[in-house]
């Protein structure tokens, strides 16, 4: 009784913040704290939940505080290495190079000498987000009641990934495991994602290489380091794209910050605290349905959305062709420099709702970066379209995976897998 009467107090305070800034709703998101910076954050990626404009104006959330006294890092490394700080780090700076809602990072070197950098844990984070969640919840609740035919947007369930991606962001261990994963998958030269200090990371610790870099958004001192923007903006459509398509595990979270560019011209990717994971099955889905509207086989992209289960056999196939032609036509008849697949992508996610489409999260994450990486790609060559660029990359990627022939090979080789687990079975 006593925690509902707390949720009620709550909904009238962040009314009031609300309604202050009625006309600036991420302004009210940035006031009500860390929590709420990262709903709105997620809710960016939702445009299904809140409307496509509204996810657009959480885009430009900022994830940043004011720094904690550097006396309360000294006591969370000693708490959680047992050693004083002295003992990890030759030197550490006191002041942070970034603080955000969850940590702030600072600048040191080991005492074995390397350049690194560590992101502590902000103080108590842990219970305030945990304790808003109980809201998230308790709003769930009763919009479901007041509201029916939200049941379908599987709110209780959207609450329950924001917690888990809480849990996760709040486990600097798990970021540190993010950041080796892609690490270990990573097989072009021109990324970088620097190396994870393992002795000197823990769940509120997180210590890897520094990097002297410019972000990728500072065209002006690209061009002064004689970087080529048409070949960068290649490898980064190539990197989005082998990361997404590949190996099915992406950074999710490409804003100015966390893409940087050395002096060599690699991409160096930094902070791992959102990431987006596909399996095979949705990988060669959504790569499929892309092809279908590339090649504009609209017959395919039904046939692909039924075989998915993404919309239910009782709709027409026929019907959502159409649906799918009435978004593919003014989009591929634009000049190639204006093509978004991004776009396309969001459209068809929307007409879907029409044919009874469970929410996909992790293609709406999949969409969202993508209209990350096209909006990078504009900045680096306005004239030219990102993925025409990754075009030959992505033509040999997709005669490997999305051809007949491609899916014949797989399709024999499943077939003499099995083969040869009932022969071993049999012996």
């Amino acid at each position: 009784m006593f925690k509902n009467l707390r949720h009620y107090w709550r909904i009238i305070y962040i009314s009031c913040v609300f309604l202050k800034n009625r006309k600036n709703i991420a302004t009210s998101l940035e006031e009500l704290g860390p929590a709420f910076i990262k709903l709105g954050q997620f809710l960016s990626t939702r445009p299904d939940l809140i409307g496509q404009k509204m996810a657009e104006s959480f885009d430009y959330l900022r994830d940043q505080l004011p720094s904690f006294p550097f006396k309360q890092v000294q006591k969370i490394i000693l708490s959680e290495f047992g050693q004083e700080i002295e003992a990890l780090y030759s030197e550490f700076s006191e002041i942070p190079v970034a603080a955000a809602s969850i940590a702030q990072v600072h600048k040191a070197i080991t005492t074995d000498g390397h350049q690194v950098a560590v992101k502590v844990r902000r103080p108590n984070i842990d219970k305030i987000l945990l304790q808003e969640i109980e809201f998230f919840y308790f709003i769930a609740k009763i919009l479901n009641k007041l509201f029916p035919k939200y049941k379908r947007l599987k709110l209780m369930e959207v609450v329950k990934t924001i917690e888990t991606s809480f849990k996760f962001e709040l486990d600097l261990s798990f970021e540190a495991a993010a950041a080796g994963e892609l690490l270990e998958k990573n097989k072009l030269e021109y990324i970088c994602i620097p190396k994870v200090d393992w002795l000197r990371t823990s769940q509120k610790i997180f210590t890897m290489e520094w990097v002297d870099a410019v972000s990728i958004y500072e065209k002006e001192k690209l061009l002064a380091m004689n970087i080529d923007l048409t070949k960068l903006a290649t490898n980064f459509a190539v990197m989005f794209f082998s990361q997404s398509f590949v190996n099915g595990f992406f950074h999710a979270d490409l804003h100015q910050g966390n893409i940087m560019i050395n002096k060599e011209g690699q991409i160096i990717l930094l902070d791992f605290g959102i990431m987006g994971r596909l399996d095979d099955n949705n990988r060669l889905y959504v790569a499929q349905i892309l092809h279908g509207f590339l090649n504009r086989d609209y017959d395919l992209i039904a046939k692909i959305h039924h075989q998915a289960g993404y919309v239910s056999h009782e709709y027409s196939a026929e019907v959502f062709a159409q649906s799918c032609r009435a978004i593919g036509e003014p989009i591929m008849n634009l000049a190639p420099s204006q093509i978004s697949i991004a776009k396309l992508l969001g459209q068809l996610f929307r007409v879907t709702e029409d044919f009874q489409m469970e929410t996909q999260p992790q293609l709406l994450l999949l969409q969202k970066t993508m209209i990350m990486v096209e909006g990078i790609g504009k900045i680096l060559c306005p004239e030219q379209n990102l993925w025409m660029l990754a075009e030959g990359w992505i033509k040999n990627w997709a005669k490997d995976n999305v051809s007949v022939e491609a899916k014949a090979a797989k399709l024999v080789k499943k077939m003499v897998k099995q083969f040869l687990a009932k022969f071993k079975e049999e012996l």
